[in-house]
């Protein structure tokens, strides 16, 4: 049964009924027949859902973000940030969508030819537990505008925010039966996917819950788009501007309690600057205020669930028995809730686990380089290719190293993030497919040639 903790507290604040085999089938059938009449609509007016629900979002910002801390404990200024980027992304395909989909006239020997984009059908959408909203809505607002529908399948520990969302679409008017949100056991989602009804799949998650989708919507031959793990490098150069480098780093690695795919992970940093960027960065993590992640003061909270720390720490003693050096934190705390400690490790060498494996929470890994050569050799050097970010004064340079970095997404001094107008995915064992921008909204459509002949 679903459960909202408190992570905070390890409190259980609420239960969830599992929606039953006959109501999945149910919501099933309901979407198809709402998508079959959706995809009629005019863009103009698919882009009408999306404008009402950033305004829905916007106008009860304080509940919805109040909710997102409560289950998976992020600060409850993040959470709010969290709600405007939904709203924001909404409005920015409401605003572009006709534009993507727009015929696309290509010459040839015909009297017309070209490329239309037509919806899919219901996309099964499975999502995680650390962007409860945005993982959803940066996939629905392009599904919707392009004429699909939608069936989510949240994260279980997030069972409140799964209910709010499918809240979200009926007040902003969404069309009866188009989209459903489903509490159901893991389990079951192999016959979701299995199902004739569902035409695609989208998975935001782990890289080895994103193999077993991605074989079982392989053997099924539909369309899938996967956003899986990552251990994204933050690469330092000895002309980088280490005030800046060491700020950002902070903000880099403990948002969202340093469990998101795209925080920074490895820190890579020439052996010139290396003391000096510790020294910077840990003295700024050092100021970061863990607490309460409803009190306003709070930067960093605790993490989602006790299991996810239990195996932090375990990574973190795994590294330090490896020849790393704590630089600070690395204390598993007393007291409820599921907090850890923000922590950096030092001299922590390429076979280390912090540096070959995901650490999902707030842990930095620092691993020490001789020049941007290696620094390169090195970001490579993981089975992961989500993002990467650069930091360096020679922006000649950093245009020459950024196409030698395996990774979706490459920033040059500044923080990988996603962005509505850009594309986001990753390669590797970071999944396949994109989200966001032109790309993104392209996934989940079938592109059709048109082409016709003169008459006759």
């Amino acid at each position: 049964m679903p459960q909202t903790i408190n992570p905070a507290t390890g409190d259980t604040l609420g239960e969830f009924l599992l929606h039953t085999p006959e109501q999945v089938d149910a919501a099933l059938t309901a979407a198809v027949d709402a998508q079959r009449e959706w995809r009629t609509r005019p863009v103009a007016e698919r882009a009408g859902l999306l404008t009402a629900m950033a305004a829905e979002l916007r106008a009860d910002s304080d509940r919805y973000a109040r909710a997102i801390t409560l289950e998976m404990g992020k600060p409850i200024k993040e959470s709010r940030a969290e709600i405007e980027k939904c709203a924001v992304t909404l409005d920015y395909y409401a605003a572009n969508a006709e534009r993507f989909l727009t015929f696309e006239s290509i010459p040839s020997n015909a009297s017309e030819s070209g490329v239309r984009f037509d919806p899919l059908g219901v996309v099964l959408a499975i999502m995680p537990w650390n962007y409860p909203f945005w993982q959803f809505f940066r996939f629905a607002a392009p599904a919707f505008a392009a004429g699909n529908g939608a069936i989510l399948k949240h994260a279980n520990n997030v069972p409140e925010c799964a209910r709010m969302v499918e809240e979200i679409f009926r007040k902003s008017g969404g069309p009866t039966g188009l989209f459903a949100s489903l509490l159901i056991d893991a389990k079951d989602v192999a016959g979701l996917i299995a199902d004739d009804r569902i035409a695609a799949v989208t998975l935001t998650g782990s890289t080895e819950v994103g193999a077993i989708v991605a074989a079982q919507a392989g053997a099924a031959l539909k369309k899938q788009v996967l956003e899986l793990g990552g251990s994204d490098p933050f690469i330092v150069l000895a002309d980088a501007d280490l005030e800046a480098a060491s700020t950002v780093a902070v903000n880099a690695r403990y948002t969202a309690g340093g469990q998101s795919c795209v925080n920074a992970k490895r820190f890579l940093v020439e052996e010139a600057v290396a003391d000096e960027f510790v020294r910077l960065f840990v003295e700024k993590t050092a100021r970061l205020v863990q607490g309460d992640p409803l009190d306003e003061a709070t930067q960093i909270g605790p993490l989602a669930r006790d299991n996810l720390r239990a195996t932090l720490h375990d990574q973190v003693r795994r590294t330090i028995a490896g020849g790393a050096t704590v630089a600070l934190g690395a204390e598993l705390p007393d007291g409820p809730g599921f907090f850890y400690p923000p922590t950096i490790l030092d001299n922590v060498s390429p076979d280390g686990v912090a540096f070959t494996e995901e650490t999902f929470g707030p842990v930095a890994s620092v691993s020490r380089v001789r020049d941007a050569d290696e620094a390169v050799r090195l970001a490579n050097e993981t089975e992961f290719g989500l993002g990467a970010a650069l930091w360096t004064s020679d922006l000649g340079r950093a245009r020459e190293l950024a196409a030698r970095i395996d990774a979706g997404a490459v920033f040059v001094n500044g923080q990988v993030a996603s962005d509505a107008r850009l594309p986001f995915g990753g390669i590797k064992k970071s999944g396949y497919g994109r989200e966001l921008g032109e790309f993104g909204i392209r996934e989940f459509v079938n592109v059709k040639t048109v082409w016709i002949g003169p008459a006759r």
